[in-house]
């Protein structure tokens, strides 16, 4: 335990983005995928510095840091708190960050042992007291965050001796005990508490859009920010994590003025036209998008957005104002292309419904991503192919392949523990592209067949002709030489490379 230096600190709070792109993504990391502002590094910056405490923020990621040069910064700064912030870009890269912010808080400690440090997150929600179990942090935060780190400030500026009992939504070591405070409320005012304006802390001109959202044009992947106009989720979908730092199906929405001004402030200071609206379910509340739209739609900017969908709340009279607005893709979570398995993940509609609205949205002058998972709990090797059927079949411009996975904070989650199923032994296991990811696997399947099924299913949609095809009529030659190169990057895969070894070995046995 920390605690002792807190009163020679020269900086209150130095919130870090842990990063780590190399080992979450291997070689995909180097320039295939978006280097986003922290969103949560953003907001719990603005909410502590409007009261009046002094905040850095140390994008990890952005600056390509490593845990030494981390630790060196810290030791420089001797801030009264570190705030390691993993909640990732989207609510499944929570886990996966905690591949790095273990190992560099472990190296914080060993240069500076009196440094305070506290952990936020999604992942930390949903497991608050194994991660004080099982890391080297002081401290963690069982909700979204700003309020406890607050409050703990508060305690840590008034001195020994420190109560932390009182302080909301704490995790923290008493003696031998790990006591774990009720939670915080949600902050209700999102655009007077949360705005998260503090884009002068941030190294701006570092960040990049994603590749396929600069599709015809790869030169403008930069400048690039993402911004936020709704937190939490209303559906309970198996195999998201979304809710777990804020309670079951909470929804809160900014006023569209906050979030037409952010853009404003981000068009007009740091000439950025590429954006991406983290929000897991932005095209939701009709009201909120398109009084958001129409303020866009005045300023003319000829911005470049994407957003997350669902195929159930996208309405056809909403797309022309999206696209006139600057939203030129969006992310639709179809995930199956068997209906009995989309229902026991709960996403009740039809394929029907599915292909009407795709291709409604292709027809507004809006790009489709289409989101996939292979291996959810009813899936078998027929039904997998049917997910790769339907994603052939619908031809987005774009496409993500995933594996379900056991993400803490998930009923899956929860069901993989209770039903005693593999969990991957390491943080970075979660992660879609490392090397030791680790898939559930189904009744069917095991994880391995999972894993080889979604890469080699990449690989075909990436190289189908077809695709190809309307990738070079769309967005030009350029563009398809890019896909082609893309798919030469080829995954490790620990659980594969041991199952071929394994298939190998036994038919040499039985030859023998």
């Amino acid at each position: 335990m920390a605690y002792g230096a807190v009163m020679s600190a020269n900086l209150d709070l130095l919130l870090v983005n842990p990063g780590g792109r190399d080992r979450i993504y291997q070689q995909l990391g180097e320039d295939l995928t978006a280097v986003e502002p922290p969103l949560w590094c953003r907001l719990i910056a603005g909410y502590i510095r409007d009261r009046g405490y002094s905040v850095e923020i140390i994008d990890s990621e952005a600056e390509g840091w490593g845990p030494e040069t981390l630790a060196a910064r810290v030791k420089a700064d001797r801030p009264t708190l570190v705030g390691m912030v993993v909640f990732g870009h989207q609510p499944s890269a929570s886990t996966q960050q905690m591949a790095v912010a273990g190992p560099a808080t472990r190296t914080i400690k060993d240069l500076v042992p009196d440094q305070n440090v506290i952990v936020v997150g999604g992942h930390v929600a949903a497991l608050p007291e194994r991660t004080l179990q099982d890391e080297a942090f002081d401290f963690a935060c069982n909700g979204e965050g700003p309020v406890t780190i607050q409050e703990l400030l508060d305690v840590l500026r008034a001195g020994a001796p420190f109560d932390f009992s009182k302080v909301q939504g704490l995790v923290w070591r008493d003696g031998g005990h790990i006591q774990n405070n009720l939670s915080a409320p949600l902050i209700k005012d999102l655009d007077q508490d949360l705005h998260g304006n503090v884009w002068d802390l941030l190294p701006m001109e570092k960040y990049r859009a994603h590749n396929w959202q600069c599709f015809g044009n790869l030169k403008a992947r930069q400048p690039y920010a993402s911004i936020y106009t709704s937190l939490g989720c209303p559906y309970k979908c198996t195999f998201c994590c979304i809710n777990a730092p804020f309670g079951a199906n909470r929804y809160r929405m900014r006023h569209p003025g906050a979030v037409a001004a952010e853009i404003d402030l981000l068009y007009n200071k740091y000439g950025v036209r590429t954006y991406k609206i983290i929000d897991e379910m932005f095209v939701l509340n009709e009201r909120h998008v398109l009084g958001l739209c129409d303020l866009l739609i005045e300023r003319n900017y000829d911005l470049n957005i994407w957003a997350y969908a669902r195929v159930d709340t996208v309405k056809p009279h909403m797309l022309e104002k999206l696209r006139k607005a600057g939203v030129r893709w969006l992310a639709l979570g179809i995930e199956s292309g068997s209906e009995h398995v989309r229902d026991g993940a709960e996403k009740s509609f039809s394929q029907a419904e599915i292909i009407a609205i795709v291709r409604q949205i292709q027809e507004a002058g809006i790009c489709v991503i289409g989101n996939f998972i292979f291996g959810l709990p009813d899936d078998d090797l027929a039904t997998m192919q049917e997910t790769l059927d339907l994603a052939t079949e619908l031809n987005c411009e774009f496409a993500n392949f995933y594996s379900a996975m056991a993400y803490p904070g998930s009923p899956l989650y929860r069901m993989a523990v209770e039903k005693g199923w593999p969990l991957p032994q390491e943080w970075s296991g979660f992660s879609q592209h490392s090397y030791d990811c680790l898939p559930l696997p189904t009744d069917k399947l095991e994880a391995a067949q999972v894993l080889k099924f979604r890469d080699e299913a990449f690989d075909r949609y990436f190289k189908n002709k077809r695709y190809l095809d309307m990738v070079t009529q769309k967005f030009g030659w350029d563009t398809r030489d890019h896909v082609e190169r893309m798919t030469r990057h080829k995954l490790r895969r620990r659980i594969v490379e041991q199952s071929e070894a394994g298939r190998l070995g036994t038919s040499a046995q039985t030859a023998a």
